[in-house]
């Protein structure tokens, strides 16, 4: 298990595969906040802190299967 301490602004936010799903720009709660400059639809989007697998380097690296939000890049699936 992690700390959600450990996450910070400017961290990449990875799928899986390590498959670029976003940038930390803080974490809210229980959710990662990602930037704006990370989506189509330039809003914020969230992704639940149970979603995070580990933290790697400067990597937070999701749970496989996780599903992101709609609007966010062009990975954009469901909520």
């Amino acid at each position: 298990m992690f700390e959600k301490i450990r996450i910070k602004e400017h961290m990449e936010v990875v799928d899986a595969t390590k498959q670029h799903v976003g940038t930390v720009d803080e974490v809210e709660d229980e959710r990662i906040k990602l930037t704006k400059s990370d989506a189509m639809d330039d809003q914020h989007h969230f992704i639940a802190l149970d979603a995070v697998d580990s933290l790697e380097d400067n990597r937070v690296v999701l749970k496989e299967g996780t599903p992101l939000p709609v609007g966010l890049g062009n990975k954009a699936t469901t909520v």
